[in-house]
């Protein structure tokens, strides 16, 4: 069945599944779950949350990077650098550490950015990446867009 990001809400809802989720850097599983949440925003595919019981820390390291941003629905966001043997990709990866009330449910959980891991799946399939270099939403066949982050959707 598809999905229009555009029948998505604003505000944004967090929304628990049983999908199967799976980021692979280096050949390394760094996260698995089946029980992420993810958040569903009008203009943007689905951004994928993962317990940080889920992820692999030893991969990871999770050391948290200078960056920080502010979401005015879900609050500040601290950004964590993917560390695969002497490999490092800066800012791959985010959470909210103190997120607002209605986003509680994922205080600390890491969503990646599926443009600067090797791979992110949903159930097996392969995503692709929403445009920009701001945005992490994870596109797959059954998300319809346009997206916000592709070129001329600046103003949106």
């Amino acid at each position: 069945m598809k999905e229009s990001v555009w029948k998505y809400p604003r505000p944004p809802r967090l929304e628990h599944t049983t999908r199967h989720v799976r980021v692979v850097h280096l050949g390394v599983v760094v996260a698995e779950s089946r029980r992420p949440a993810r958040v569903l925003e009008t203009s943007h595919p689905p951004v994928f949350y993962l317990p940080p019981e889920d992820t692999r820390g030893e991969h990871l390291a999770l050391a948290r990077a200078s960056r920080t941003s502010f979401c005015e629905w879900k609050g500040d966001a601290s950004y964590y650098d993917v560390r695969v043997g002497d490999a490092t990709v800066h800012d791959a990866a985010w959470a909210y550490l103190h997120p607002t009330a209605p986003f509680a449910a994922i205080a600390g959980w890491l969503a990646f950015y599926p443009a600067r891991v090797d791979e992110c799946t949903v159930d097996g399939e392969r995503v692709r990446a929403q445009a920009g270099g701001f945005y992490g939403g994870w596109i797959t066949d059954e998300i319809e867009g346009p997206f916000k982050g592709e070129p001329g959707t600046r103003g949106w």
